[in-house]
């Protein structure tokens, strides 16, 4: 079971800033990343739709042997992984916007969040608002259109630019002094953030305390792969293979998967 692989699942190719996190973190574990950019954005669709979609891929996943599963998309963990951890008997390790650190630590009491809507609306990240972020203002934006231009290959695009100009005025306007990354896609624009932000405002993306989680719980059920070998990594996406290989500097194969 150790020699098993982690199991990776995203609306698309977002979650491959987890997966680089992991495998700088755990770098002789065997993985398999799956993309169903064929369906992305999640955070456009309603909560029953992202369960089932959730569904299909950690099964998916399971068939192919892995031993933990990564929700490697904000909108899936905070809509169905509770759903899935009691479905399926195997550890799973979600990710959600890391408000809590944004909300700890500002100075200016403003921080800004850019996330898919099925993110902003779910149940868990209001708690988490709520629980963290109470005293303070939190500008939350819906970054409508950005994961369809990162899945369509359009990242540094001038639409992209003109987005995130106008995502981020109200943010910039209400003095932000922490930017919260709520979706697995944006870690890729934060060279486009870095430009178009004031100097002082912190980028919080969720990947480093993910693959950190993910080597705490194989070690709490003995999981860890024993062997110091190269690993055997799996990308699959439904949508175009290409997008993904340049985003991993086109040193994987990625497969087309109909699934």
């Amino acid at each position: 079971m150790n020699k098993q692989p982690i199991g990776i699942f995203d609306s698309g190719v977002g979650g491959t800033s987890i997966w680089k996190e992991i495998n700088m973190l755990l770098p002789h574990e065997n993985t398999i990343y799956l993309a169903d950019s064929a369906n992305a954005p999640y955070g456009t669709k309603g909560k029953e739709a992202i369960i089932n979609l959730s569904i299909k891929n950690t099964e998916y996943l399971i068939n192919e042997g892995c031993k933990l599963i990564v929700v490697a998309c904000n909108t899936a963990t905070t809509n169905a992984i509770s759903i899935l951890r009691e479905a399926y008997n195997i550890p799973f390790i979600g990710i959600e916007p890391a408000i809590k650190p944004a909300a700890l630590n500002t100075q200016t009491k403003a921080v800004g969040i850019l996330a898919t809507q099925g993110t902003l609306s779910s149940e868990l990240f209001h708690k988490t608002t709520d629980l963290f972020a109470s005293n303070i203002k939190v500008i939350e934006r819906i970054g409508e259109g950005m994961v369809e231009l990162i899945e369509s290959g359009q990242l540094y695009s001038e639409d992209m630019k003109a987005l995130l100009k106008l995502y981020l005025q109200p943010m910039i306007d209400a003095n932000i002094d922490y930017l919260v990354l709520g979706c697995t896609h944006y870690p890729y624009l934060i060279p486009l953030l870095v430009e178009l932000l004031p100097k002082h405002v912190k980028i919080i993306d969720s990947g480093e305390a993910v693959a950190r989680q993910t080597r705490s719980v194989l070690q709490l059920n003995g999981l860890l792969n024993p062997q110091k070998t190269t690993p055997k990594n799996q990308f699959f996406t439904n949508g175009n293979p290409e997008v993904m290989a340049a985003l991993l500097e086109n040193k994987f194969e990625v497969e087309y998967l109909d699934f």
